[in-house]
């Protein structure tokens, strides 16, 4: 007999009655009934109840055991009475009476929060004690899923044929779009490593060495404020590259992989592969978005040509972009204020006008006395207009529009319920611009640096750098991007003539991507890739809004640990053998 152990808290049965056995575990509850201590002993794989026998002294030891303590308990399988039995336990059917209990770990201190309660505590609090956080259920069980679903993931990978390579941790500095974590060498003074926004360079030095389809899941480090959709600091990603392959090939597997993921760990519905595919610029026209939630069955059309004499003050020299919201004559007028309210206050517009279309086909609302009968059924024609829609108008800057657009589409889907929350969507985002114009005023990458131009060097030679587009693509689930990707650029002309554009010498590449610049001269495959998001795909599967539910120690949302209490001070010690000196007067602000 085990010594601790012979069977877990949720594999007991009826058909086990009678059978003398070992259980260990946590204690949930212990309720004294007088003559009878009743007793939950809970582990990873469920609860069992065990119940004292009439012996006072049994009675005195089980009663005063602190619940959270660990304890084994010897004893034997009895069933329940009929009225006794728990249909909503595994081992609701039996109980296990006490003869023998040694405590194995005593709880000492107060409880920080109730486990497995219905009270809420504070997110600080529970990232503190992560560890007693973990004994809860719901956030126990998402990390035991997230264990199955990366298992499943690994499998999936290595039965179309990749094969797995770790690739280095501490490495250099490149310019990938985020902040890097830096690490001092002790060795070589002044100089530091950097942790991998992610494998990219390394990657795709595989492919030029040799790997045919290589993946990971990939630890990435970047130093990134944190959304409810992105953990700071760390995070990790099904990392993938395949060798002689097009946009069509990544595809390919992807869509396979991600449905079939999808499907066996959810009772969802998962819309079938082949997933729709939407160019950037259409869903920017579309959705206000390059992550629409295809759930959401509103579509955002441009009417800036309707209104191009007009003499409304609040449309002129305007693009117009248009959302109809089909038969919503049953909504207030308090409706109507509060999606100007949120559009102002929230979505950063300069106002929001609407108007409802009445049985007889008039035109009611905040500007329907400014449109023309001639605009009225230009508007009609070009938007299918009915009795008993309404239709919001955005007007703004073009470079601010769609945004907004993309808020309100995104609120109006909300508001009139029109989510279905029963169905996975998935959508590719492709032919993203090449390069975009900074807030400075400079031209710079839009999306990966290292992406092959549609076009090629005819394209990168002859193009307006921002007409330029690349063989880019994201793929989004329910409005969350879960990934980029890209058919990479393999040709050293064609990487220095891309960065050249972006404002990068030769020499620049040379110093941040030597290995990268230096291994294409020495015959690189054309080679493609992608690297979903692991956490991002958990958080959808379990239904989770915040992504930090779905990992097993996250930092908050400022990027402190504060179970370990990282980041942490170095002593004068670890300072002075990597040759750093801090500046103490900012050092003591802090």
């Amino acid at each position: 007999m085990n010594e601790y152990r012979t069977h877990n808290c949720g594999e007991l049965r009826k058909e086990d009655i009678g059978k003398r056995v070992k259980i260990a575990g946590w204690v949930q509850a212990v309720r004294n009934l007088g003559g009878l201590v009743f007793l939950s002993l809970r582990d990873q794989f469920g609860i069992t109840q065990a119940v004292t026998s009439g012996e006072p002294e049994m009675i005195d030891l089980v009663s005063n055991i602190p619940n959270e303590s660990t304890i084994s308990i010897e004893g034997t399988v009895r069933g329940r009475g009929d009225r006794d039995i728990n249909k909503d336990m595994a081992t609701g059917e039996i109980e296990v009476v006490i003869e023998k209990v040694d405590i194995l770990g005593k709880r000492l201190k107060p409880l920080p929060f109730e486990i497995n309660s219905d009270l809420e505590a504070r997110e600080d609090l529970r990232l503190q004690y992560r560890f007693l956080d973990l004994r809860n259920e719901k956030l126990k069980q998402n990390i035991l899923l997230r264990s199955r679903i990366i298992q499943f993931l690994r499998n999936q990978m290595i039965e179309r044929g990749f094969t797995e390579v770790q690739t280095p941790i501490l490495t250099s500095s490149s310019p990938e779009g985020a902040r890097d974590y830096l690490v001092p060498s002790r060795v070589h003074p002044g100089r530091f490593y950097a942790l991998p926004q992610a494998p990219q360079q390394f990657k795709q030095l595989l492919m030029v060495s040799g790997i045919d389809k290589y993946f990971q899941i990939a630890p990435c480090f970047r130093d990134e404020d944190a959304r409810a959709d992105r953990a700071p600091g760390e995070f990790y990603q099904l990392d993938m590259e395949m060798a002689f392959a097009t946009q069509e090939d990544v595809f390919n597997v992807m869509e396979k992989v991600m449905y079939d993921t999808f499907v066996k760990f959810s009772n969802k519905k998962v819309a079938e592969y082949p997933f729709p595919r939407i160019t950037y610029r259409d869903a920017m026209l579309k959705y206000g978005s390059d992550k629409p939630d295809l759930r959401n069955p509103l579509i955002i059309q441009d009417v800036t040509e309707v209104f191009k004499n007009t003499e409304f003050n609040a449309f002129k020299n305007k693009t117009i972009r248009v959302i109809v919201t089909p038969n919503i004559s049953g909504q207030t007028r308090k409706f109507f204020d509060e999606m100007v309210t949120f559009a102002t206050e929230e979505a950063g517009a300069k106002g929001l006008a609407w108007i409802k279309v009445l049985e007889d086909g008039t035109f009611q609302g905040s500007i329907a006395k400014f449109i023309t009968e001639e605009q009225k059924q230009a508007l009609i024609a070009k938007t299918g207009l009915k009795a008993n829609d309404a239709i919001f108008f955005i007007a703004d800057e073009e470079s601010k529009v769609s945004n907004i657009a993309g808020e309100v589409r995104k609120e109006l889907g909300k508001r009139l319920n029109l989510i279905d929350n029963n169905i996975f969507k998935f959508c590719w985002i492709v032919d993203f611009p090449m390069y975009e114009v900074s807030d400075e005023g400079k031209i710079e990458f839009s999306h990966n640096p290292f992406s092959m131009p549609q076009g090629g060097m005819e394209a990168l030679e002859n193009k307006e750098p921002l007409d330029i587009l690349a063989y880019q693509y994201d793929i989004v689930c329910n409005g969350i991007e879960l990934s980029s990707g890209a058919v990479r650029n393999h040709d050293p002309e064609l990487m220095i003539k891309a960065f050249e554009i972006a404002g990068y010498s030769k020499e620049v590449i040379e110093e941040k991507f030597s290995a990268l610049f230096n291994a294409f001269h020495y015959g690189a495959p054309p080679h493609a890739g992608i690297a979903p998001g692991v956490d991002r795909m958990i958080m959808l599967l379990t239904d989770e809004p915040n992504i930090r539910a779905v990992i097993a120690f996250p930092m908050n949302s400022k990027a402190q640990d504060l179970l370990m209490g990282a980041p942490g001070r170095a002593t004068e010690e670890q300072l002075r053998e990597v040759h750093i000196k801090l500046d103490l007067k900012e050092d003591k602000k802090q």
